[in-house]
C-alpha cells in the first residue's frame, strides 16, 4: 500500500481556541491512524545538516524551512491514493485546530 508523509503545522493557540470536543475525536482519530500502523510523532527542536561535497559535516540548531505556523509534528500514514490519505488526516488535530496538514506521497 503506497505511503504517505504528513507535516502537520499549528499552535498552541489555534489549539486552544478549539473546542474541547473537536480536540478529543482529532486525537482519538490520531490514536485510530497509530492502531493502523501510523509512525506519528510531534516534532521537537531541529538541526539542519549539511555535508558540502562530502568534505565534512557542518550542523546549524533551527529549521530550514518557514511557514507562517510552527510545525507541529510528522507522520507516515498507508493509504490506497491520496483522496484516501486527505480523507484519513482531515480530522487531525492541526486540520481541525485551525492548523495545516501538508500531505506527500512518499515514492520509494
Amino acid at each position: 500500500m503506497p505511503k504517505f508523509v504528513t507535516i502537520g503545522y499549528g499552535d498552541r493557540a489555534g489549539y486552544d481556541r478549539t473546542s474541547l470536543e473537536v480536540r478529543n475525536a482529532a486525537h482519538a482519530n490520531d490514536a485510530e491512524l497509530k492502531r493502523r500502523g501510523a509512525l506519528i510523532g510531534i516534532a521537537g527542536a531541529p538541526v539542519q545538516v549539511r555535508n558540502p561535497e562530502a568534505r565534512g559535516v557542518e550542523t546549524e540548531n533551527g529549521p530550514f524551512m518557514s511557514a507562517p505556523l510552527p510545525v507541529a509534528g510528522f507522520a507516515i500514514i498507508e493509504a490506497a491514493d491520496m483522496a484516501e490519505a486527505i480523507r484519513l488526516v482531515s480530522t487531525s488535530p492541526c486540520a481541525v485546530a485551525h492548523g495545516t496538514i501538508e500531505v506527500w506521497p512518499l515514492q520509494e
